[in-house]
């Protein structure tokens, strides 16, 4: 895989210094407006969800099971000079955000198997997020550490912040098809992150009714 040059200038340590404080808030910040989860007690002493870990990871990968062989048919199916990309969200759908603390914060294992095919055979990964701008380049490396190809990684700048989440995702969505791509698909963990349309299929990964960011 091909690594960005600023990833090989600053170790890993410089960068999590600057990313830990911001890091912290990230789950508020990233998550739309949801209904409060029930109050009862973490099922996992290392979650701070309010979801068994394991069980989160089989309904993960079955959602990925059904989205692997569709990505497979449609690479093989790509027409000619199609620019192909997948879509995906961050937090709780390409890293585990909400299981633990660390950084960088792990790959959710479904996901990246999944799409790691995808990039294989050429399709495009775009990221968009409601994450800051500021949290832009931990984020960046955060994902190519974790073995994803990082072909764009959109994030909400100050007047982002500001509007409809479902709203500003979609507008990504569009500003990368005319940048001239085929997006065969889009996958989250929210309704926000597959609402709106511009993209041939969604995956939707589970929240358990807003309990995960």
């Amino acid at each position: 895989m091909t690594r960005r040059p600023w990833a090989r200038r600053i170790p890993v340590t410089t960068v999590s210094v600057a990313a830990l404080a911001a890091l912290a808030a990230l789950a508020a910040l990233a998550a739309p407006a949801a209904t409060a989860a029930p109050a009862e007690a973490a099922t996992t002493s290392t979650s701070s969800a309010k979801v068994d870990y394991a069980t989160w990871q089989k309904d993960c990968q079955a959602v990925m099971d059904r989205a692997l062989p569709y990505l497979k048919d449609r690479i093989a199916a790509a027409r000619p000079g199609e620019k192909q990309a997948i879509v995906l969200d961050i937090d709780n759908t390409s890293l585990e955000t909400d299981f633990g603390f660390s950084y960088p914060q792990p790959a959710n294992r479904p996901v990246l198997d999944a799409v790691r095919y995808a990039q294989e055979h050429g399709v495009s990964l775009f990221f968009v997020t409601a994450r800051p701008g500021v949290l832009y380049w931990p984020t960046e490396y955060n994902l190519a550490h974790d073995g994803y190809d990082v072909s764009g990684l959109r994030v909400r700048g100050l007047a982002d912040l500001f509007k409809d989440v479902a709203a500003y995702k979609t507008a990504q969505r569009v500003d990368i098809e005319n940048d001239g791509y085929t997006i065969i698909a889009n996958i989250g963990n929210s309704a926000t992150d597959l609402s709106g349309g511009h993209a041939e299929k969604t995956f939707k990964l589970p929240d358990y009714d807003g309990q995960l960011s």
